[in-house]
């Protein structure tokens, strides 16, 4: 890193809390979850400055509106087994998180995918914020046209057995573990058919007894980057397509790599990354930025098309 960049990762960590509305503040690949009436969001990169590549942050809000930094959960240096692979430089995108009996574990992508294949880290904490513990060794790896990438670990609230979803980019397919109770080892893998659509940034969620398994589509600095979804008895499939439910409009392009939040009060958010009004045709330059929007089901299950807004974001709970 230059001098730049790591001044840039200090910011992030340090930083006096950000006031915002939508879109909330600079970032990509958003994973968000409700922790004891915040909203916690864990990005790529964040407020304050350029992608940290070699170290992830989090973010927490009451009122979606100021941000308060959350500090550092694990860096680049902390992951004994990210130079094995003999590639000279490594980075960090893409966290998920999960609680489990009261630990919380943090997965993330280590690319890039060449020359050498992608893979999956696993850390363990006491607490939400951190500091994180690397677990040793890489949990998946990619090769053969997979692309070990954008990993989400869902636990389902029937069977008590946890889940990892992870895939896509160039290969474009999704893969499924079941994970041991220890949330940092396999199982075993579901063998799952990769959906209509599918690029990367799957995530998973349960309502109402149905499974919404969810994804991005397209290049992820172009127009065509858009949300897609689909439905299932189970959190392996099989898979009924329901179509795009966030896509670009006149201003706001390449929305995708979102999750879904169920607030205290009932309602449902997406939070995910866009490109405000980018110059010029795709692949568009800068950064992304967070932005949260509100999720709304029709009354047979369906997710209604979200409507991205500016300015007023949704309010908690």
């Amino acid at each position: 890193m230059n001098l730049r960049q790591i001044l840039a990762a200090a910011l992030l960590l340090v930083a006096a809390p950000v006031r915002a509305d939508n879109p909330q503040f600079q970032g990509a690949d958003p994973h968000a979850m409700m922790i004891d009436g915040e909203l916690w969001v864990f990005p790529t990169g964040g407020p304050g400055g350029s992608w940290a590549a070699d170290r992830f942050g989090a973010f927490s809000s009451r009122d979606l509106k100021t941000w308060q930094p959350r500090g550092e959960l694990i860096r680049r240096d902390q992951i004994a087994w990210i130079d094995a692979d003999g590639t000279r430089e490594h980075f960090l995108w893409a966290p998920g998180v999960a609680m489990r009996d009261g630990k919380w574990y943090l997965y993330y992508s280590v690319g890039p995918q060449n020359p050498t294949p992608s893979r999956i880290g696993v850390a363990v904490a006491d607490r939400p914020g951190g500091p994180y513990r690397d677990s040793g060794q890489p949990l998946v790896t990619g090769g053969q046209g997979f692309e070990a990438i954008d990993p989400m670990a869902f636990v389902d609230p029937k069977s008590g057995k946890a889940y990892l979803y992870a895939g896509g980019s160039a290969g474009a397919k999704l893969r499924v573990w079941e994970l041991n109770p220890d949330m940092v080892s396999i199982a075993r893998e579901v063998a799952v058919a990769t959906p209509p659509h599918f690029t990367e940034g799957a995530f998973m969620h349960e309502r109402g007894g149905t499974y919404y398994l969810s994804y991005s589509h397209g290049r992820f600095n172009a127009a065509d980057y858009s949300v897609h979804y689909a439905t299932a008895p189970s959190p392996v499939g099989p898979w009924r397509y329901r179509g795009a439910i966030l896509t670009s409009d006149a201003t706001h392009k390449g929305p995708g790599h979102h999750s879904f939040v169920k607030t205290p009060a009932g309602k449902w958010l997406i939070v995910y990354h866009r490109w405000e009004n980018p110059r010029g045709p795709a692949p568009f330059a800068g950064e992304r930025q967070v932005a949260i929007d509100r999720l709304r089901y029709a009354s047979d299950g369906r997710i209604l098309p979200v409507r991205m807004t500016d300015a007023a974001a949704p309010r908690l709970p």
